[in-house]
């Protein structure tokens, strides 16, 4: 809950940003003045990839959270791992599951649970870039899995 409070929070910075941002850029297209003019639209693209990538990740995060309580409603999420008291993996035992994932990818290619899992254990392993890179197969096939059954 205190996660989503401060997506929420940082949202409505992000829109009162985009509202004076855009505002800004509408005046200075409309000055009449063409540099200005060429500022004004610069003003605007960098703003309208900022929406872009938020709306990409917003998804992602959704998307991710969705699959995840697929996966503990039926019972295939990975058995949780040991964790230090700071809340982190223990590593030896993160390293030593992995190949179980790994494997599993190996034989289920298609499979969004098999990613989705492999991208929990490379989280474990303390691997972000991969982690997410097998969280997007995953997604990927998870959506082609729901429109193959719509």
């Amino acid at each position: 809950m205190k996660t989503k409070l401060w997506v929420g929070g940082i949202l409505a910075l992000f829109v009162l940003y985009l509202a004076m941002t855009f505002n800004q850029s509408y005046r200075f297209i409309n000055s009449g003045e063409p540099i200005a003019q060429v500022m004004g639209v610069a003003v605007m693209v960098i703003p309208a990839l900022g929406v872009w990538i938020l709306i990409r990740e917003i998804l992602f995060g959704l998307r991710t959270q969705k699959m995840g309580k697929e996966l503990a409603e039926s019972g295939e999420l990975p058995e949780d791992l040991p964790r230090m008291p700071s809340g982190r993996f223990v590593r030896e035992a993160a390293d030593a599951d992995f190949p179980n994932h790994k494997r599993d990818v190996e034989e289920n290619p298609e499979s969004w649970k098999s990613w989705y899992r492999l991208a929990l254990a490379y989280d474990a392993c303390g691997d972000r870039k991969r982690a997410r890179s097998s969280m997007r197969t995953s997604i990927n096939y998870w959506v082609q899995a729901h429109k193959a059954v719509s």
